[in-house]
């Protein structure tokens, strides 16, 4: 059997974040809090608060995600950076998709974020760049992955300007971006299959 790396990410987040549940110290250690960064230079918080999560839901529904579409981009990232590709693709989508949250609270105290949203998100819309009319099943609904992507913007979009809600929306819109990024760079020309697939719908 292959060694996949998404597999590994999810059983150690899973782990991980199963752990912090019952452990308030854990946690604490873990969570992007940007005090402890800017003033006691914890870096390895930039990842470790993708490793834990608010609640076992939260945890799940991320985890699902990773692990379906995941296993896809992890095989598509091996043929052009080798087998550590989507590894080293997917730490460093946590750590991007928490750098505008932190720069815009890194001197407030009363601030924290968690959760694996922003890289799982990258995950996702690099997985659009490749299938965009591919079903997305959302709470059981069938949506075309680009639908999906063009709502799921534009409600983050909202909600990280109206607020008040305790998610990081702007972190999965980071990560989005991010995902989109980082796969163009890498192969400019999935642009051009992204475009000719968007004008293949049915197809």
């Amino acid at each position: 059997m292959q060694f996949s790396y998404t597999i590994a990410i999810v059983a150690v987040t899973a782990l991980v974040s199963w752990l912090a549940f019952s452990r308030p110290a854990m946690l604490q250690a873990l969570v992007l809090w940007p005090p402890a960064v800017t003033r006691d230079h914890q870096y390895h918080r930039f990842i470790g608060y993708g490793l834990v999560h608010a609640d076992f839901m939260h945890l799940l529904m991320n985890m699902v995600t990773l692990y379906f579409f995941g296993r896809v981009m992890e095989g598509f990232y091996a043929d052009y950076l080798g087998p550590l590709g989507f590894l080293a693709f997917y730490t460093s989508a946590l750590v991007v998709s928490a750098l505008p949250s932190y720069l815009k609270h890194r001197h407030d105290p009363k601030y924290m974020t968690l959760g694996a949203s922003g890289g799982v998100s990258a995950v996702l819309f690099a997985f659009i760049l490749l299938r965009p009319w591919e079903t997305i099943y959302l709470y059981f609904i069938p949506v075309p992955a680009i639908l999906f992507a063009v709502a799921y913007t534009g409600y983050s979009v909202y909600m990280n300007h109206r607020g008040g809600d305790r998610i990081n929306h702007n972190a999965h819109l980071s990560g989005a971006a991010y995902g989109v990024l980082f796969t163009v760079l890498m192969e400019p020309k999935v642009i051009g299959h992204f475009l000719a697939e968007l004008g293949n719908i049915g197809g």
